[in-house]
């Protein structure tokens, strides 16, 4: 009996070894393994998971395909991840096909507890009603004065004023905590009027944001669990999913209290200019649905511009010329706006059309999203079985995996400077114009029918941050401080920002812009006619 036993085992894994060694040759990527698949490989590149899948990318023409379950039934199927940053395949998955690459049941699973089925977490009918009714409001000017406004008052009462401090004390300031409490407080004041208050003196806790933070950081737990493992947690109440039910019950209670108060309020004739008064006024929704359209539009606008203007910081403070450039469009700006007068320039926050007209910082920005996108790598469910433009076959039921973090480091794509931050790549050959790179070259704020819809709100914040902290001061990297990436959904540095603040000086760019504009003035008429 025992060598029918031992004769069937070693049937069973020559059979095994038979079958394995076939999926292993039609895979492209990182070697697989028995069993486990690419997981090992996952694992010991974990601290630099977003370089190693750009190197296996550029190995392999922008695509490969790897298993994270070689078991029988699982590997072709539900194990089967394709990876790509190649522009016509994200076309295809983001745009062409767009129905047929939903964020899937997973997804869908993983984070359900926390955004329900808001717009971030649904697919389908439910995703698209609640599209409609958002681009329309985010369409209007009066939402992106709701930015101008919360953005205005955080920048000047609360994020100057600790920046002057630190500079008079010669302090460190962990610049990506303080721009994490400044995003917050700003999406949670346009997503349903209320102002935690985190970026204050002290950096006291607030309730709310610790629980949406803990609730945030269980969620994404889940990505590493099996769903049977997670779920069994659930079900026993345990460990980090303990955390999340606590937490996503504070949150609910908080913003149960919000959405009562404001509802009474709105029926009193008050009016509020924030996202959740204008779902209340467009129709009955749910105290269900209005609290997950709150939550969805936090989780989007919060981490994603604290940590592209983290990235901004740390870039620009290593690349004086860039540094220099933005400094001559804010005086030029400025200097037209408001006169020659620095004090002037310092005396009330930028309004909506300085804004609008610098150009090169908003190139530097979106610099800083092609190398250091916030959101690094997103995925998709395939539905039905297709053929990827570059030939690749995805199955039903696999999933794509895209790479922003990869797409924006593509020599293929970007030139052989792609690693180089360089701005001006963003420019018109006379420097004086912005163009937007084709979205599917650039994929930082998604692209295709789920394209985000605060982007122009993202842009304006972020210019108002950037311009106004670096009018005043100048930063650079605290001594002995190490900037890495943190391996999470979203590219936060793993150390946060420590940095060094000192007054800014601008008297000696001042004089350069005027210079600049009375030798313009001094050119006579008939050369300029001779130059048209």
């Amino acid at each position: 009996m025992e060598v029918v036993t031992l004769l069937v085992v070693a049937a069973c894994m020559a059979v095994y070894v038979l079958w394995f060694s076939r999926l292993a040759s039609r895979l492209t990527g990182p070697r697989v393994w028995p069993v486990v698949g690419s997981l090992p490989g996952l694992i010991q590149h974990s601290e630099r998971m977003h370089e190693w899948i750009a190197d296996n990318l550029r190995v392999n023409g922008g695509t490969y395909q790897t298993c994270i379950c070689a078991v029988p039934g699982l590997a072709r199927r539900q194990g089967l991840v394709t990876v790509t940053c190649d522009p016509r395949n994200l076309e295809h998955v983001l745009k062409t096909r767009f129905d047929n690459y939903p964020k899937g049941p997973t997804y869908h699973a993983v984070f359900l507890d926390l955004l329900g089925d808001g717009i971030f977490n649904s697919d389908g009918d439910t995703w698209l009603f609640q599209r409609k009714t958002a681009a329309l409001e985010f369409t209007t000017r009066t939402l992106r004065h709701a930015m101008s406004r919360w953005v205005c008052r955080s920048i000047h009462l609360r994020l100057l004023p600790m920046l002057q401090d630190a500079s008079l004390k010669s302090g460190v300031v962990d610049l990506q905590e303080l721009l994490l409490r400044l995003t917050f407080d700003n999406i949670c004041g346009l997503a349903f009027g209320k102002d935690p208050e985190t970026l204050a003196p002290g950096l006291p806790e607030n309730a709310f944001a610790v629980a949406f933070d803990r609730a945030t950081e269980a969620t994404l737990n889940r990505f590493i669990l099996p769903e049977s493992m997670w779920r069994f947690k659930k079900w026993l109440r345990v460990g980090m999913e303990a955390t999340l039910f606590r937490s996503v019950a504070h949150v609910d209670r908080y913003l149960s209290a919000v959405i009562k108060t404001r509802k009474l309020e709105i029926d009193d004739g008050q009016n509020h200019d924030d996202l959740l008064s204008r779902f209340i006024k467009k129709g009955t929704y749910s105290e269900s649905f209005l609290q997950h359209v709150a939550l969805n539009f936090i989780l989007a606008g919060r981490d994603t511009s604290s940590v592209a203007l983290s990235w901004f910081f740390w870039l620009v403070s290593s690349h004086p010329h860039v540094e220099r450039r933005i400094l001559l469009e804010l005086a030029s700006v400025l200097h037209e706006s408001r006169g020659p007068d620095t004090s002037a320039w310092l005396a009330s926050p930028f309004t909506f059309e300085e804004v609008d007209r610098l150009v090169y910082l908003k190139a530097a920005l979106s610099e800083t999203l092609r190398l250091y996108p916030s959101v690094p790598e997103d995925s998709k469910h395939v539905v039905a079985d297709d053929v990827l433009p570059d030939g690749t076959f995805v199955p039903a039921g696999s999933s794509v995996t895209y790479s922003i973090y990869s797409a924006g480091r593509m020599k293929s794509v970007w030139g052989n400077d792609c690693l180089e931050f360089r701005p001006d790549r963003w420019l018109s050959s006379d420097g004086k114009r912005f163009e937007m790179q084709d979205s599917f070259r650039f994929v930082a704020f998604n692209a295709g029918p789920r394209i985000c819809l605060g982007k122009d709100l993202a842009y304006l914040q972020m210019k108002s941050i950037a311009a106004s902290v670096l009018l005043r001061h100048r930063l650079n990297v605290a001594p002995g401080h190490r900037v890495e990436q943190k391996m999470s959904l979203t590219l936060f540095m793993k150390h946060g920002l420590k940095m060094n603040v000192h007054d800014r000086d601008m008297d000696s760019i001042a004089s350069e812009v005027r210079k600049t504009r009375q030798s313009a003035a001094a050119v006579p008429a008939e050369v300029v006619a001779a130059g048209a």
